[in-house]
């Protein structure tokens, strides 16, 4: 019977670093492939716009060796999914830097490398479109024209399975990906197995955030897949954890907009009628699966542009009368920038985050109105000219310091800084491109080279 094993241990590399323990218990299980994702969209547009990683190095490299080794050991394959975040040709290379600096390290045997790249020049999506091609817009966003590509500074293409596919079958040791649909990583190699590309995608779907399909909740320990030709099967390694029916159908139902549909490149996994069943203490069975072939091959699109320098300012507030009246505190000081700066939202921005109040949610938290003892707020003013940011940002937070309440006696103001200086903060990015585009080919946006790693 057709079996296939896939140890992941982290849902994201370098975040945190892999735990060990659960990770070698697994491996001691001798599976056929290590695979796991290196990046996501959840950082924020910044990493991307800017090309740079999120994640340390130091836990990049720690998370890469841990793996790297292992695989080596077992002679079997490793497979990493949008290297250093976000999957630009900048992770990519990384990526292949620090496996050649870990080999030679470890003086490990020589083995094939494939790296794919799949970051996107802007000119080439420019000339698609002049040609006809469209951009269409996810999640209700229009779809991108001329403008929108002008506003992004770096874009990628989210590859499916079809490159890693031709990589391992190519003969790669390790692949590292650029930017990739995190379920395709561990698809890629079961379809090329054999498997239906129904239980080819649960299997990636379950296993693509490692541990967080297990419980208790443990971030960074290492689950287990084991592909039949008839169910997928799901194992937590660590001894305190286990996979049962309801923490892999949640983890099924993660980030999803339709918690029974993973849209993938090439189709979607239908898990309406998915069943789950408990078939030891830490494994859950998983059967009823379907996937559904697009009629067009789509690529989804990422794309990030710079829009403007930040600065940042940090008030406490501790008393009660100013709090119970922040808000008409907060609307003065804003009548003041006004005035004295131009109508906010010309060519600045400025924004009160109350932590302590609503900072996280804004107007849609849900929760009842209270009344903390002290609030913290950071005003943050973003601004193209980064010296008119820091000048309009300074205003902003001591405007604070003299906001004139009715009822107010004191002089000596109603407001603490944290320091007497506005902070520099990274810039402000804007996600551009939520975009797919059909093509012809599945490979169209990644170009493999393979090196041969000399330990």
């Amino acid at each position: 019977m057709l079996s296939t094993k896939i140890i992941c241990p982290s849902g994201h590399m370098g975040t945190a670093p892999i735990e060990t323990g659960s990770f070698k218990i697994g491996c001691a299980e001798s599976p056929d492939f290590v695979i796991a994702d290196s990046g996501s969209a959840d950082m924020g547009p910044f990493p991307l716009g800017a090309d740079i990683s999120a994640s340390q190095e130091i836990w990049q490299r720690h998370d890469l060796e841990v793996m790297l080794l292992e695989a080596r050991r077992l002679g079997v394959p490793m497979v990493v999914g949008s290297a250093s975040d976000t999957g630009t040709n900048r992770g990519v290379d990384q990526y292949v830097r620090l496996i050649g600096e870990i080999a030679a390290e470890h003086k490990l045997a020589s083995f094939r490398l494939a790296a794919i790249r799949s970051e996107i020049p802007l000119e080439d999506l420019k000339t698609r479109l002049k040609d006809g091609a469209r951009l269409a817009g996810l999640n209700g966003r229009p779809d991108a024209d001329a403008e929108v590509l002008e506003q992004t500074d770096r874009a990628v293409a989210v590859m499916g399975t079809e490159p890693i596919c031709k990589a391992l079958a190519d003969g790669a040791d390790v692949v590292i990906c650029g930017r990739s649909c995190d379920a395709a990583i561990f698809a890629a190699p079961l379809i090329n197995a054999g498997h239906s590309k129904a239980n080819a995608f649960f299997a990636g779907k379950a296993l693509e955030c490692a541990s967080f399909c297990g419980e208790p909740y443990m971030g960074k320990e290492s689950v287990m897949g084991r592909i039949e030709e008839d169910a997928v099967y799901v194992s937590a390694m660590h001894p305190d954890q286990r996979c049962t029916p309801a923490s892999v159908a949640g983890h099924a139902m993660y980030e999803r907009i339709n918690p029974y549909r993973e849209t993938v490149p090439g189709g979607y996994l239908d898990m309406t009628n998915c069943h789950y069943e408990q078939v030891d203490e830490k494994t859950t069975k998983v059967t009823g699966q379907v996937f559904v072939e697009d009629e067009d091959y789509k690529i989804k699109i990422e794309g990030s542009g710079k829009v403007a320098e930040r600065r940042l300012f940090i008030i406490g507030i501790r008393d009660p009368y100013t709090i119970a009246n922040v808000d008409q505190a907060i609307d003065w000081a804003k009548a003041r920038l006004n005035e004295r700066c131009g109508p906010i939202g010309v060519d600045y921005d400025v924004f009160y985050h109350v932590y302590g109040r609503n900072a996280v949610m804004g107007d849609l938290d849900p929760g009842p109105v209270h009344s903390p003892h002290e609030l913290g707020i950071v005003v943050e003013v973003t601004c193209k000219d980064g010296n008119r940011a820091e000048e309009i940002c300074h205003m902003a937070g001591f405007n604070l310091f003299y906001a004139r309440l009715p009822n107010v006696k004191g002089t000596a103001g109603t407001a603490a800084m944290l320091a007497d200086e506005v902070l520099t903060a990274r810039a402000a990015y804007l996600w551009t491109l939520n975009h797919t585009m059909r093509v012809d080919n599945p490979l169209e946006f990644t170009a493999t080279e393979f090196h041969t790693i000399q330990g």
